[in-house]
């Protein structure tokens, strides 16, 4: 198989199955097959204390959703660089911005090679719209000057980035405020961020041993509170309703408030002049 640009093949991909991979445990929980013994392991015991789970990451796909078709029909914005992209999972974010605008063009990055390989299959060679990238969230810069990111992506132009379900696998040591002050300033005024967040402020028990599960996986989970992920849109003005709990960001049908609860904050703020 020729690259996009019609080079050489890929080299193989070294995938590790030692670990469960938060990606593929998250794919797991969404019904998916792209996963192994390990992922399924770790998200069967997770289900165990978490048994909300499913309706979690289901509720945070369709919050994905409506925030990508916001951002694409109301917001108008052609470009998208979708970090810690997951498992391919139809509707993919590509089909959802091009059902409403074709010419979108959308670079996909994760740091675990089975998503890259999976990725890249769903793509055309040809496609000079689409990326697909390995990378890794903790190094912002080498993202923003990958040139299969800069091969699809103008960031003379404005761009949304996507940092769905993904903040939470990155310690405080790591310091997340500084990696997405990193990729915000690469952006452009008129640029968009559409992020969402685990939390367990909802939970009594603070959902303790679901945590703890994380800790034998490749990335360790960190959930926040809601004032603590607000601070990742400073400077940012926020599209209404604000930063809520995911089911309440522009709903396409009633919330239902008998329903399990999803342990997931979400928002979209706009990057305006200085």
């Amino acid at each position: 198989m020729t690259s996009p640009q019609g080079g050489s093949a890929r080299p193989a991909l070294k995938i590790d199955t030692s670990k469960p991979h938060p990606a593929r445990m998250y794919d797991y929980f969404l019904g998916g097959k792209d996963n192994y013994e390990v992922d399924q392991e770790a998200a069967e015991n997770f289900i165990k204390v978490a048994p909300e789970v499913r309706a979690a990451v289901r509720a945070n796909r369709r919050f994905l959703q409506r925030a990508v078709r916001y951002v694409v029909e109301e917001a108008g914005i052609r470009q998208i660089l979708d970090i810690g992209t997951g498992l391919p999972t139809e509707p993919n974010v590509h089909q959802i911005a091009r059902a409403v605008a074709p010419e979108t063009r959308i670079a996909y990055v994760d740091n675990d090679p089975i998503v890259s390989a999976h990725s890249q299959s769903l793509l055309d060679d040809d496609d000079a719209h689409t990326s697909v990238v390995l990378a890794d969230l903790r190094d912002p810069r080498a993202i923003l000057d990958h040139p299969e990111v800069r091969r699809v992506i103008d960031f003379d132009q404005p761009v949304a980035l996507m940092l769905v379900a993904i903040l939470h696998f990155v310690t405080e040591e790591e310091d997340p405020d500084a990696i997405v002050a990193t990729l915000l300033d690469g952006l452009p005024t008129g640029s968009y961020l559409i992020l969402s967040h685990a939390t367990v402020d909802i939970f009594d028990d603070g959902r303790a041993d679901a945590v703890k599960i994380y800790n034998s996986a490749t990335a360790s989970m960190n959930p926040r509170g809601q004032a603590r992920v607000l601070e990742f849109f400073r400077g940012l003005t926020l599209v209404d309703p604000g930063l809520v709990l995911i089911p309440e960001w522009r709903p396409d049908e009633p919330v239902d408030p008998a329903g399990p609860p999803v342990g997931f904050y979400g928002g979209v703020a706009r990057k305006d002049d200085a």
